[in-house]
């Protein structure tokens, strides 16, 4: 998840916008260049080179028009926008260079197989070539600030895919210079280098524009800006279960359980939660449903259970190797005995089973009746750490 929205949805639209134009009218230009240079060399690869452009300034329609249907309100088929047209964007671009790595990589090794010629050395052609490196890389440079700016994972796609695109059309001037003095095979194999490598960066965005669309923990920056803000409020004695959940660039909603006094007047309680749900949808642009949890203060018996439960869990946590923390703790007691009710966090890289955690647990709180505390059960429900930053 990127950090919390600093542009509005109508200026990130507006930004991406141009940026997508500026991608059109700039590869434009070099499919004019270069198809001029293949023309004047008679080579197959720098007119190949001047096609991918032409696919490149497609990529930038696909971010201009990926930007202008993102900023579409939401509606009742789309009840939560249209923001994540934005990676889906992502990942056809992504697509798009592994592609145009795999067919490169094929064309390399068949003129590694069977050798030509080479390339006829122009100067002008070479000149023009080493024009359009400059061109390209500061457009590269352009997506990837431009990307940054505003967190677009499409732009920063269009970066990688720009400064791959840069590898290969060095490649194509090196075969040009190089082939008179190293043979022919010189074309193919810098070819199925520069290949290999638009390749593998192809399927590295294509995993992470999956991983945008599939659902990933948030950023702990995020996690953490939204959890003192929540702390900050007067009367919220801890949170727990906040689960923050990203619909596209300034499309944040989030959910979160609050502790609160059980001794505080239950109206009071819930104009406070109130307050604090307004809060965050102006202030971060973040749509939160919070779950009032009220909490036992004060009495020493059910102070004590918690304040030995935390050293419990903290002992089979050095044991286990992993940090173990609860929440929602409950006493109910009882004549016979007393019900110690609540939730255990654990980590998702905790290997030993769940049901064997809770059987440490209940253990651990049998020996609590020779320390005073008289005789315990434990009902433990266990969850996993959602934000990914225990």
């Amino acid at each position: 998840m990127a950090r919390v929205r600093e542009y509005t949805s109508s200026e990130r639209v507006k930004i991406g916008r141009n940026a997508g134009v500026v991608g059109i009218c700039a590869n434009l230009v070099l499919f004019v260049m270069k198809l001029t240079a293949g023309i004047l060399s008679a080579s197959i690869s720098v007119i190949a080179d001047a096609v991918n452009n032409l696919t490149d300034a497609l990529s930038s329609v696909i971010v201009m028009v990926g930007y202008i249907l993102s900023g579409k309100p939401a509606d009742r088929k789309h009840p939560y926008g249209h923001a994540r047209i934005e990676y889906l964007c992502t990942l056809f671009i992504s697509i798009i260079i592994t592609f145009l790595g795999f067919e490169l990589f094929r064309s390399s090794l068949s003129s590694l197989i069977s050798p030509s010629d080479g390339a006829v050395f122009e100067t002008v052609s070479v000149v023009i070539m080493g024009a359009s490196i400059l061109i390209k890389l500061s457009l590269a440079l352009f997506f990837r600030t431009v990307g940054k700016r505003i967190s677009s994972s499409s732009l920063k796609a269009s970066a990688a895919d720009s400064l791959g695109d840069v590898c290969a059309t060095a490649a194509v001037i090196a075969g040009m210079l190089l082939t008179r003095v190293f043979g022919p095979a010189t074309d193919g194999v810098l070819g199925c280098l520069i290949a290999l490598y638009i390749f593998i960066m192809g399927v590295k965005l294509i995993g992470e524009a999956s991983d945008t669309l599939l659902g990933t923990a948030p950023e702990r920056d995020t996690v953490e800006k939204v959890s003192e803000k929540l702390l900050s409020y007067d009367g919220v004695l801890g949170i727990h279960d906040l689960m923050l959940h990203n619909y596209g660039e300034g499309r944040f909603f989030a959910s979160v359980h609050v502790e609160i006094d059980s001794k505080e007047d239950i109206m009071l309680s819930h104009d406070k939660i109130d307050n604090i749900e307004h809060d965050f949808l102006r202030e971060m642009g973040i749509s939160l449903v919070i779950h009032l949890d009220p909490v036992c203060v004060g009495d020493e018996r059910v102070d004590a259970l918690m304040d030995r439960m935390k050293i419990l869990l903290g002992e089979i946590g050095d044991e286990i190797g992993v940090p173990v923390s609860m929440h929602d703790f409950r006493a109910v007691f009882g004549i016979t005995h007393t019900n110690l009710i609540f939730d255990v966090v654990v980590p998702f890289e905790m290997k030993l089973p769940e049901k064997d955690l809770v059987s440490m647990i209940k253990r651990g709180v049998d020996s609590f009746e020779a320390e005073g505390h008289g005789k315990c059960f434990a009902v433990v429900t266990v969850d996993r750490d959602l934000t990914g930053t225990m």
